[in-house]
């Protein structure tokens, strides 16, 4: 009885530290199930080597040290996650072509419930949140494995140098240096482009335009959606390597290749700390509707500055809880739709 009781409260103790720890992977690996993978593994070693474990760290310094591990074992393939405006340039609309690449290539949407800890702070929370946004993870991918660790562990978790030293196996000025050199890579890439301005949490002029943006893409509205777009707005469409720019390309993509999204449904997800969106679009064969994408909105200035549509439908709505059918309203059966 005794056994089984100090069994069932080790299993309590480390899964209170699994989402944290699955938010610590999904930045390192920039894959959700990657992540979730590592985290399982993770937790298995942590219990089976639980009888080594002498206390002189933290239960949790102790796991980040197991993850940490797990995940630069993973890294060793030296495979950088992207979004296709990493790989390669923009694509005119007349020279538009879907050309799909391996699930490997591509930095993958992560529900925030599954990333996310909830915290008190709503300070540590916003950080949380700008801390696994598409562009911030995209930025993350371009750092050695080991400056990747050190930047997480120090600028997002908040760690001392001491501790992630100890964590490494190595010293204070090893880690400083680390996270110099990250930090300047960071930093080249934010002057080249400007990461979504998303308030936390978001505010009523922020809610008006996502509201409009429904109202637009459910209506397929191309003048109205036109007007929620700045200028310069990116689309991309994993897991192809397709990627438009301006809103001219995109509304006309929309209405040439992407015609047949006309008439769809969105559902409000929570997704990388950033508005987000399941799209279902009509389903002629069994009527009502059909997973399509999980959209990732990006805002600044009051427009929409990007919006990415994730396409592989039988990983994601699973993952985000979400059905793999909508049946039509009433009103719509009556109408035909």
């Amino acid at each position: 009885m005794g056994d089984s009781t100090a069994t069932a409260d080790l299993d309590i103790a480390l899964e209170k530290h699994r989402t944290e720890l699955t938010g610590y992977c999904y930045r390192m690996l920039g894959s959700s199930f990657e992540a979730e993978d590592a985290v399982q593994d993770t937790l298995v070693r942590a219990w089976r080597s639980y009888d080594k474990f002498e206390g002189r760290s933290s239960l949790r310094s102790w796991l980040y040290r197991i993850a940490t591990n797990v995940c630069l074992d993973m890294l060793t393939a030296g495979n950088k996650r992207a979004r296709p405006m990493d790989l390669t340039e923009s694509t005119p609309l007349a020279q538009a072509a879907l050309s799909p690449r391996p699930d490997n290539t591509w930095l993958e949407p992560v529900p925030d419930t599954r990333v996310l800890p909830t915290v008190d702070d709503p300070a540590e929370a916003a950080v949380a949140k700008e801390s696994v946004r598409l562009a911030f993870m995209a930025a993350l991918q371009q750092l050695p494995p080991k400056q990747r660790a050190v930047l997480i562990l120090r600028e997002v978790l908040a760690w001392k140098a001491s501790e992630v030293a100890e964590l490494l196996d190595t010293t204070v000025a090893s880690v400083n240096s680390a996270l110099q050199r990250a930090r300047a890579t960071l930093a080249e890439r934010e002057r080249s482009g400007a990461d979504a301005e998303v308030s936390d949490p978001l505010d009523e002029e922020q809610l008006k335009l996502l509201e409009r943006y429904v109202k637009a893409f459910e209506g397929y509205d191309m003048t109205a959606l036109t007007a929620l777009l700045h200028e310069d707005a990116v689309m991309t469409m994993p897991p192809f390597d397709l990627w438009l720019t301006g809103h001219d390309d995109i509304t006309g993509f929309m209405t040439t290749l992407g015609a047949a999204c006309a008439g769809s449904r969105l559902l409000p997800v929570q997704v990388n700390g950033l508005p987000g969106f399941a799209q279902y679009k009509p389903d002629p064969e069994a009527g009502g509707f059909t997973p399509w994408s999980i959209q990732v909105l990006e805002i600044s200035d009051g427009r929409l500055t990007g919006f990415h549509f994730f396409l592989d439908t039988q990983r994601w709505f699973p993952l985000f809880g979400l059905p793999l059918h909508l049946e039509a309203e009433p009103d719509q059966v009556e109408e035909g739709v």
